[in-house]
């Protein structure tokens, strides 16, 4: 641990940006609602003034940034790709004690291949799409392929995040070996090094040898008591008759320093382990009864030698809108890949900004489905076909050597069968299915752009089921259901972890529908979020602000997450307890 500044001392506003300047360039300080617009709106929802926007361009610009930020007394936020769904990343209005620096890693990249690839360091501006590219020629895979990475997520975000992924055999992302900054509560900012390698004494020279890769074999510890990613997770998901969900945000067996640190700490780094890639074989499952597929669940992750890869659920309503809606975010990534989509979101959040300064909101979005409508479907007609016959559908991805007992299951479960069928996927048919399933995230905030006279908002919910309960498909009061325009549902079925996205009709409180949407949950002994940030969306339950508060004794890094405390030294002035549902202000 290497200690820094010791005390906050007052500087004016124009003397810290005066020394974010001097440590990053002109350039890269930020100031200005335009400038600053999509660093400091969230991809989804959230947005807050800045003091400024700074993208440090190497790991020893990062801890100068943090150093003259936090001697000035002002709020850190760290973002990366600002990719995540429930703010987590931006600030949440402008109800905090002090101003905010949000310093913006993207443009420190870096994978380092370690162990013969069987493990990697990264750093703070590595995304999941580069990650997989520098794996795919030593025929491994990081923990997460193609959902986050569509849109750019960054590695040590789901580090932060408890991101979950789609794949059954490797759970959320976690590692216990990281290089963090942390403020302790004499307001020391201090550098720990857990990356179990040894790179000098000073902030300065850890940083610098870190990014420059000066190390050797010898300086790497291979320590079997910390883990690089979650050793546990494979056991506990075949455990079909456990009354827990399998993983969810606030589970304390998963709160880790970096890991599920959301923003509570300066993360310089990240040591993971990377898998294996496997041939595999799609399958296509629809059926018009849910027991159907909650048979297949816990046959295929009990009685199968390996865990399916991966099983991804999707509702015909979000079949749907996700076809219409989302078809630009799937025809962009089919064709350029997913390394696109970023400087595609860029682009989009100008265009955005611009017109939002002459007071017109989601140009960019009906110019794009005007256009968009215009082509024909996208989806092989075989997914057509079944969707048109079954309500459920469920993409199944298992691994070659499991195929031909998957194969003849199938054919016994559903032989004769009135209410489902199956088929085996070609190639592009399983590229494709898959593909439509991550598409249709963002499908919903299209909708409401192109539909505000109808639309309020959305209510986005990120549930983690018991892995034992059998009534997985939700039944809403009808109070409750008048109120809404569509319901989406969609998930990683086999993990029972199920994104329900509520498009809440025009004059409808949303944040009143989500509270009366998180009392249905605690009913069914859900836990939420169960592979998202808390953000600015959910109350952080207590285990999980216990953790935060340790992280971070002063509270200066993301305050208020969680609708924790945002003042300084966790001072409840700032709280705001007047919208948290019945129960949870006590």
């Amino acid at each position: 641990m290497t200690a820094a500044t010791a005390t906050t001392t007052p500087v004016s506003r124009d003397a810290l940006l005066a020394q974010l300047r001097a440590a990053v360039g002109p350039a890269h300080v930020l100031t200005g609602d335009q400038a600053t617009r999509r660093f400091r709106k969230g991809h989804r929802t959230g947005e807050g003034p800045v003091l400024a926007v700074v993208r440090p361009g190497s790991l020893w610009e990062q801890w100068q940034v943090l150093e003259a930020a936090v001697a000035a007394d002002r709020i850190v936020i760290m973002q990366a790709a600002n990719t995540g769904l429930t703010g987590g990343s931006t600030p949440d209005g402008s109800g905090y004690d002090r101003e905010i620096v949000l310093i913006n890693t993207l443009r420190i990249t870096g994978v380092q291949v370690i162990a013969g690839g069987a493990q990697v360091v990264c750093l703070p501006g590595a995304t999941l799409d580069k990650l997989e590219q520098v794996l795919a020629p030593l025929g491994r895979e990081p923990h997460s392929v193609i959902g986050s990475s569509c849109i750019g997520a960054s590695v040590l975000g789901g580090i932060c995040n408890n991101s979950g992924g789609a794949l059954v055999r490797r759970g959320p992302a976690y590692t216990e070996l990281a290089l963090y900054a942390q403020v302790q509560a004499d307001g020391r900012l201090v550098l720990v090094n857990h990356l179990g390698i040894a790179l000098g004494a000073t902030p300065q020279e850890i940083l610098t040898r870190l990014q420059s890769g000066d190390y050797r074999e010898a300086d790497i510890a291979h320590d079997a008591q910390r883990a690089a990613s979650d050793p546990r997770y494979a056991a506990a998901v075949r455990d079909v008759d456990q009354d827990s969900p399998a993983r969810f945000n606030a589970d304390p067996s998963r709160l880790f320093e970096a890991s599920g640190s959301a923003g509570k700490l300066c993360l310089f780094a990240v040591r993971l382990d990377t898998f294996p890639k496997v041939l595999s074989t799609v399958f296509y499952i629809g059926s018009n009864a849910a027991d159907d597929l909650t048979t297949v669940r816990r046959h295929l992750l009990t009685a199968l030698p390996e865990l399916p890869i991966a099983g991804e659920y999707i509702h015909r309503t979000a079949y749907d809108i996700g076809e219409k809606y989302g078809k630009d975010t799937f025809l962009l990534i089919d064709r350029f890949g997913t390394a696109r989509v970023p400087a595609a979101f860029a682009l989009k959040s100008r265009v955005d900004g611009f017109f939002e300064r002459l007071g017109l909101r989601g140009v960019s979005d009906r110019i794009i489905q005007a256009l968009t409508n215009l082509l024909p479907s996208h989806l092989p007609p075989r997914m057509r076909q079944w969707r048109e016959r079954y309500a459920h559908h469920l993409l199944l991805r298992v691994s070659n050597d499991t195929a031909d007992a998957t194969r003849a299951f199938l054919t016994e479960h559903f032989s004769g069968s009135a209410s489902g069928g199956w088929f085996e996927c070609d190639a592009d048919e399983g590229r494709k299915a898959f593909l439509h399933r991550f598409a249709i995230a963002g499908a919903a905030i299209r909708y409401r752009e192109v539909h505000r006279a109808e639309v309020e908002d959305i209510v986005a919910l990120d549930v983690a089921l018991r892995r034992n309960d059998r009534d997985w498909v939700e039944q809403l009061p009808a109070d409750v259901e008048a109120d809404m325009v569509h319901k989406l549902y969609y998930g990683h079925f086999f993990c029972h972890v199920f994104h329900q996205d509520y498009i809440v009709k025009k004059g409808v409180d949303p944040l009143a529908m989500e509270h009366r949407m998180w009392a249905l949950l605690d009913a069914r002994r859900a836990e939420y979020p169960a592979e998202h940030n808390v953000g600015h969306l959910y109350v952080a339950k207590p285990a999980l602000a216990d953790f935060y508060r340790e992280l971070d004794p002063s509270n200066s890094f993301n305050p208020g997450i969680g609708h924790t405390a945002r003042g300084k030294n966790w001072e409840a002035c700032c709280d705001r307890r007047t919208r948290w549902p019945q129960g949870y202000a006590d």
